[in-house]
């Protein structure tokens, strides 16, 4: 696909208007409207803040690859608890009631923090996951992560339908805030968790992610996951396979390796 088709892609698949995007990255309507309709190439900068806004690498954009993370959003139905909600068949599955649950506590406790915007928030759902499994062979919430430029991002088919059921049941909104001159996505709990999925041992798992990296800012935990041997394993826009956290390194790796006999 060509820059300009690809563009428009993302911004009816986001929901956005052309004064949003706009408005995100920091340039006028019109000049963002030119670019769709490619009456003039972009220039570095904008290619560069349409790739941070949409969380993929520079090359999709120019190069129009689809990534993972644009894959058709499942829709989940909260309102009905007697209702057994099916998730796709993926390898772990994503639960929606637990992804529900472990949103909702995470957000409860560090959602307030002003550096916990939502790339803060992917980062600390994948540390949550790929963390747990290291230490259990079990994700907690299921979820299938991507490989991205700015890290790793929830395929959009797990995460999506999930955050779209809670904003409609008004269990969750999401704000657009500036911080230090750059929009950040937030993530407001309006509900406060019923905890009836989350194990001990998971709850105690999350407690101890969110105090060593929710102070973090999204820099620091994109680097933090560039370091990661999963991460590095992934093709660009490709699933990340959990089993890589056995071959993590002690800059990531969260157990320590059996001694020898």
């Amino acid at each position: 696909m060509s820059f300009n088709t690809t563009i428009r892609q993302l911004r009816e698949q986001a929901g956005a208007s052309q004064q949003d995007i706009a408005d995100a990255i920091g340039i006028a309507r019109a000049t963002y409207a030119s670019l769709e309709a490619d009456r003039r190439p972009p220039n570095l900068d904008e290619i560069r803040a349409l790739a941070e806004y949409y969380q993929i690498a520079p090359s999709e954009l120019i190069d129009g690859v689809s990534s993972m993370v644009r894959e058709p959003v499942a829709s989940y139905n909260f309102s009905d608890a007697t209702e057994e909600i099916v998730p796709r068949d993926l390898d772990p599955k994503t639960d929606p009631q637990k992804l529900r649950e472990v949103l909702l506590y995470v957000l409860e406790k560090v959602g307030a923090k002003p550096n916990v915007g939502e790339t803060v928030l992917y980062k600390l759902l994948y540390f949550i996951d790929f963390d747990y499994y290291e230490k259990t062979g079990r994700s907690v919430t299921g979820l299938n992560y991507v490989r991205n430029h700015f890290g790793p991002t929830p395929v959009a088919q797990d995460f999506q339908g999930v955050i779209d059921a809670m904003k409609k049941n008004e269990e969750l909104e999401i704000a657009e805030t500036e911080y230090f001159r750059n929009t950040q996505k937030k993530y407001l709990p309006r509900k406060s968790v019923k905890l009836e999925k989350l194990s001990a041992s998971e709850l105690q798992h999350i407690d101890e992610t969110l105090a060593r990296l929710s102070d973090k800012t999204a820099r620091e935990l994109t680097e933090l996951s560039h370091y990661d041997t999963p991460w590095l394993a992934a093709k660009q826009g490709e699933k990340i396979d959990y089993r890589g956290v056995f071959y993590r390194t002690g800059l990531t790796a969260v157990t320590e390796p059996s001694d020898e006999l």
